[in-house]
């Protein structure tokens, strides 16, 4: 009777045990990033066709001292007309965890084609923003940011 009492203690105790470290493992493995590849995989699945550089930059500061929160604008040279406005702006960060930072609908009624947000970023990597017109054209860019602090929990 209490072997096996003992031996459900040790079999608890091994299953906690286990999960604990399991935990500890888990806490102390590296955020797995996104590679390039993977970011303009998902920029893939978003749009369709083949993006030229030119129309559309990204401001953003060059270092980032706290990665939780760094602020973008990005632009887009348009006229924001029914006949010439862009339809959508997707932006992907290249070593993210989840690649995907935000995605926005614009139309001609939004005055003008920019958006600004605040992203969190793991570490320093690239920045990629794409525009798509209404003409069905897209354009690209892309910034290197440099993070000193991480903002992922990394």
């Amino acid at each position: 009777m209490d072997m096996d009492r003992s031996g459900r203690a040790m079999g608890r105790r091994r299953a906690l045990g286990a999960a604990g470290a399991a935990g500890v493992l888990i806490s102390l493995a590296p955020a797995a990033g996104a590679t390039p590849e993977t970011a303009r995989g998902l920029l893939g699945s978003l749009v369709k066709g083949t993006a030229r550089e030119g129309r559309i930059s990204i401001l953003a500061p060059e270092i980032a001292e706290n990665g939780a929160a760094v602020p973008f604008t990005v632009r887009v040279e348009s006229p924001m007309t029914d006949a010439d406005h862009v339809r959508a702006i997707h932006v992907v960060a290249e070593g993210n965890p989840a690649p995907g930072v935000a995605s926005f609908r614009l139309g001609p009624l939004s005055g003008r084609a920019e958006v600004q947000f605040r992203a969190r970023l793991a570490a320093s990597q690239r920045v990629l923003a794409v525009a798509e017109l209404g003409d069905g054209s897209l354009w690209m860019a892309a910034r290197d940011v440099t993070v000193t602090v991480g903002g992922c929990g990394s």
